[in-house]
């Protein structure tokens, strides 16, 4: 990115390039820790991490939460038509990703563009919005991470939008996911979400799970169909959750996921887009999911924040926790990265955070957390005893009987002769406690 797009009007005065000033800094509008142009290992950290924008919580939500209305009223919210207003928050759009340095941002239809009854005018509504945003990113060079349609705001999907008891409303969210793909297919996005936030059920007196779950996959194998046949050559993406809205969720967590996938032979097409506050609300950590989806092959994308330990729901907060950040790196680097999938800040700003400069803030703490993240990763996959102690406490499978247990050549008679000839087995410590030391030493080093 060479030049950032103002438009008309430049919505963040007195605010320039968020430049790298590294830890010794103290200003407030830089980076201590990425600096995307540094090499760990053999790539930049803007290549490693690939961080991008959500449109929604940072362009869209203005303050909101469920007990109150929006608190930030910026210039790009103050237009009287929702299309002036799309207009608008466009150009301030991109000149955000410039200003920060994000080389990606992501999108709902219906952030992008208004929404409408008529399937027509909502058509049009989305085609105008993306042919201003293709001519944004030729400007600037910020890029689509990835695309989705919001198939839970509007009332018609209150009871689910593909597993909807009626066909109607199927249907109308074709018409969203349709659009959205093609959108997606226009800006050069590399990958395609589906997050199912009415896709559960709040009652099973009146539902039929195992009838809407055959209908969820029907309608995610048109969708990739449909996806393939215009020339989407890119992932597409699950992104689970566990509750909220619905009262249980079709797509609880990434182990749900994995075999809805498998079971339905969607899994040479679709992965899995992991989001930290939706793992922990699964009673897992970030990490977990992070690994059960790798563990499949099917780790794509990341929606990166965090939540509350004494709030109950979905927070969406910027993430700032380094031992959690380094473990989702871990996992990250041990794979081979995330690409064509990235990092996406699915955070928005405290409601009492009112000023311009808080999204800025905002961001730049949760980069610079990824990208330290990223460095202790690194540095303990490459010049530290982890992994090889972690394969050390495998061992006993490497050879030997262990071994031919691991390829197939023993029965369970043979485990049961092994087990008698050898005596009770001697207690061998997990060490938890050298491990968890050795990731903190390199996290005060790094």
């Amino acid at each position: 990115m060479t030049s950032y797009f103002t438009g008309a009007h430049e919505y963040f005065p007195g605010i320039g390039r968020i430049p790298f000033e590294g830890v010794d800094s103290d200003n407030p509008l830089a980076f201590k820790h990425y600096d995307a142009t540094r090499k760990v290992g053999d790539r930049t950290m803007a290549e490693h991490l690939r961080f991008a924008v959500a449109y929604w919580h940072t362009f869209c939500n203005g303050g909101r939460d469920p007990f109150g209305s929006a608190t930030r009223h910026f210039g790009w919210t103050t237009p009287s038509t929702p299309m002036a207003l799309a207009e608008a928050r466009i150009d301030a759009a991109f000149e955000f990703f410039t200003k920060l340095g994000a080389p990606y941002y992501c999108f709902h239809d219906t952030d992008l563009a208004p929404d409408a009854d008529s399937v027509v005018e909502y058509e049009q509504n989305l085609r105008h919005m993306v042919t201003l945003a293709r001519e944004r990113q030729q400007a600037t060079g910020v890029k689509l991470l990835w695309g989705t349609a919001n198939l839970f705001n509007h009332p018609r999907y209150m009871n689910g939008a593909a597993t909807n008891p009626d066909f109607a409303v199927v249907a109308r969210a074709a018409v969203q996911v349709k659009a959205a793909i093609d959108a997606t297919v226009e800006l050069g996005g590399g990958s395609y979400v589906f997050w199912g936030g009415r896709e559960g059920y709040a009652s099973l007196y009146n539902t039929q799970m195992k009838r809407e779950q055959e209908h969820f996959a029907r309608f995610l194998g048109m969708a990739r169909d449909y996806g393939r046949s215009v020339g989407f050559k890119g992932q597409f993406l699950i992104e689970p959750k566990p509750m909220e809205p619905m009262k249980h969720q079709y797509d609880f967590d990434a182990s749900t996921v994995v075999g809805f996938l498998q079971r339905h032979g969607l899994d040479a097409d679709f992965k899995l887009n992991v989001e930290a506050n939706h793992a922990t609300l699964a009673g897992h950590t970030f990490a977990h999911d992070l690994q059960v989806a790798s563990d499949h092959g099917l780790l794509g994308s990341i929606d990166a924040n965090r939540g509350d330990a004494q709030n109950g729901w979905d927070t969406d907060q910027f993430p700032t926790d380094l031992d959690a950040a380094v473990g989702a790196m871990l996992v990250v680097l041990r794979q081979g990265g995330l690409a064509p999938g990235g990092l996406n800040f699915d955070a928005k700003a405290r409601r009492e955070s009112t000023d311009v400069e808080d999204l800025f803030l905002a961001h730049i703490g949760g980069m610079d957390t990824f990208a330290r993240a990223l460095e202790v990763a690194h540095a303990l996959l490459a010049g530290s005893p982890l992994e090889r102690w972690r394969d050390e406490r495998y061992a006993s499978f490497d050879g030997g009987t262990g071994g031919d247990f691991v390829h197939g050549k023993l029965s369970f008679a043979d485990l049961r002769d092994y087990a008698a000839g050898h005596g009770e087995p001697v207690p061998t410590s997990g060490k938890q406690e050298r491990y968890e030391n050795l990731v903190h030493q390199y996290m005060q080093r790094h």
